[in-house]
């Protein structure tokens, strides 16, 4: 299963990175930025999942005790949210690093693209509006490619927007063509509140017997 997933991610990689180039005038991600990592609430698919928790074999035991603790903090404050939609910065982020880069999501992948939608309208990722990727050629009030800055910047490349919204890139097509399954998908923290509750219920009847 994995091996299909695999495979998937080598197609989408070799294309996410054509995109990235084709935009390099107007995509500002560095090291050590890490807002797309931060405040929000990351969906993942089962295979996703399967695929990071395999990425921990690889990482050392003082990076996975500070993996541990941001677990433990956001389940914490996820125990007294009351809100609606609960956003946390991503447990895997150490000093504004990915600590599982390589094993990350598809959603981290595409991040920092603009996105095409089948309606016509194209989305930019919210850093723009703090000031990077595609801050320079739009106009921010109404959120489109701005002539007067295009034309400033002097350069080939056309600002763009592509199919990479979480839905398409995660549909029933792919896992067909890649023989896989994505599987449910949910917040990522979600998925770990899940093995907690699996595990006292575990613990329990352990006891129990």
């Amino acid at each position: 299963m994995l091996n299909g997933y695999i495979a998937y991610l080598k197609f989408l990689n070799e294309k996410l990175e054509k995109f990235f180039e084709s935009q390099k005038p107007f995509i500002f991600c560095k090291k050590g930025c890490a807002k797309c990592c931060k405040n929000a609430q990351f969906p993942y698919s089962v295979i996703e999942m399967k695929y990071l928790l395999n990425g921990l074999a690889d990482l050392d035991k003082k990076t996975l005790a500070v993996i541990e603790q941001n677990l433990e903090n956001i389940l914490e404050k996820r125990k007294h949210f009351t809100g609606k939609k609960f956003r946390y910065d991503c447990p895997f982020l150490i000093n504004n690093e990915c600590s599982v880069y390589d094993y990350r999501g598809v959603v981290c992948r595409t991040f920092g693209l603009m996105t095409q939608y089948e309606n016509e309208k194209l989305r930019a990722p919210f850093c723009t509006f703090q000031g990077l990727n595609y801050s320079n050629v739009l106009n921010l009030k109404k959120r489109t490619v701005s002539p007067r800055k295009y034309k400033k910047l002097n350069v080939k490349e056309e600002p763009l927007g592509f199919n990479i919204s979480y839905k398409y890139l995660t549909d029933e097509e792919f896992e067909r063509t890649f023989g896989f399954k994505f599987g449910d998908k949910k917040p990522l923290i979600e998925w770990f509140i899940s093995d907690v509750s699996e595990n006292s219920s575990k613990q329990r009847k352990s006891a129990q017997i």
